[in-house]
């Protein structure tokens, strides 16, 4: 399959300044993320709670998560002046920032827990990425990332059968050898069992992980999908709950 997509202008930023990139992802996932972020900050009480979305995208997520976290402070991050405009159409916050360079415009241990929600397979450098989120965030602070599998039970089938994973993107400008229209950008994927040894290294204690269902699959086989959220390793979207050490 080669589908071809409009023209890109070169480099990275370009590709992600681009409106027609995708910035949002699915619902199922983003509840589910929000849910396990509320069990592990509990009610807000008197003590307000500062939460960064990192990579918020156009503030679908954390819009979604915001009813789960009343009484706590989310702060939308992005690089991406296209992404910040549409995100404050939905956030009361939403602030430029990278995770490299310059880094991130939040003091050392300041922010109780971030959001980093299909961010980490767009990056060049994670390693320096969850370096910086380690240095935001306070003692104990909560990690809740989530990234496609690269080891989701159709791409197992998938590959067997000599077919790019899906996920998985080898252009900037078309898809080709897999399933699917959408030139999202990824660079990295990760199976479970990288993740969390990912996740680990950079110093922090991993805490649970679940799956997710991906909101692209085939309608015929969104039952199947759903099931496989029972075994993380075999689920379309890999959702880590960490903390920093």
């Amino acid at each position: 399959m080669n589908t071809t997509a409009p023209p890109r202008r070169s480099g990275l930023r370009d590709f992600y300044e681009d409106p027609a990139v995708p910035v949002a992802s699915g619902t199922p996932r983003s509840l589910r993320q929000a849910r396990m972020l509320a069990t592990a900050l509990g009610p807000a009480g008197t003590t307000r709670r500062t939460v960064l979305d990192i990579g918020c995208g156009d503030g679908t997520a954390a819009a979604t998560a915001a009813p789960l976290l009343t009484g706590h402070s989310i702060v939308g991050v992005d690089w991406s002046q296209d992404a910040l405009k549409r995100a404050r159409t939905r956030l009361p916050y939403a602030v430029r920032g990278e995770l490299t360079g310059a880094g991130l415009p939040f003091a050392s241990v300041s922010v109780d827990a971030v959001l980093f929600s299909e961010v980490v397979e767009h990056l060049v450098d994670p390693d320096a990425a969850l370096d910086e989120i380690r240095r935001i965030l306070r003692p104990g602070g909560h990690l809740m990332l989530s990234t496609p599998n690269l080891a989701a039970w159709y791409n197992r089938g998938l590959l067997l059968a000599g077919v790019q994973p899906v996920f998985s993107e080898v252009s900037l400008r078309a898809i080709h050898g897999r399933p699917g229209r959408e030139v999202v950008g990824h660079l990295r994927l990760y199976t479970a069992r990288a993740l969390r040894e990912f996740v680990a290294a950079a110093g922090f204690d991993v805490v649970r992980l679940e799956g997710a269902p991906f909101h692209g699959v085939p309608r015929v086989l969104r039952g199947l999908d759903r099931l496989a959220c029972a075994r993380p390793s075999l689920a379309s979207i890999l959702l880590l709950h960490a903390r920093k050490t």
